[in-house]
């Protein structure tokens, strides 16, 4: 039983802006997010990472598109989908909460920190069903 070369690249493709964020994020959690630059940086990361994700469901759907598995296209269209809608909820919730912190606001901080928790859970549980999903995808059909 070989691997589809395809499928397995598609895979990879899609595991490496999850694999990144999940070593990324947590070194936020070792700083104050009172402190501007921190979180412009932060802000940037969440940002990026959104955009990345969904380039590459986007190049790993057309991959699966290629080889005729329907079931894993939907399935990778829904994290691409769910990356667009995350990004834009997670940054419109952290703009608030950087301009609630900056008008003065002392619990906003409080509320970044469980938002960065939140966006480090929503990739772990993605991650999560990826990494289960990897011997149904990367075996040939």
């Amino acid at each position: 039983m070989s691997l589809d070369p395809i499928a397995l690249i598609a895979t990879v493709i899609l595991l490496l802006p999850m694999g990144y964020f999940l070593l990324a994020a947590p070194g936020f959690l070792l700083v104050k997010l009172d402190i501007a630059p921190v979180t412009v940086l932060m802000r940037s990361m969440f940002s990026g990472y959104f955009r990345v994700l969904t380039v590459a469901a986007i190049v790993s759907t057309l991959a699966f598109a290629t080889e005729g598995r329907l079931a894993t296209v939907a399935g990778i269209a829904l994290i691409a989908g769910g990356a667009i809608v995350a990004r834009a909820w997670f940054l419109r919730r952290m703009d608030a909460e950087l301009s609630a912190r900056d008008g003065g606001d002392a619990a906003a901080v409080g509320r970044l920190r469980r938002l960065h928790w939140e966006a480090m859970g929503y990739n772990a549980a993605q991650l999560a069903v990826l990494i289960a999903s990897v011997p149904h995808m990367v075996l040939p059909v």
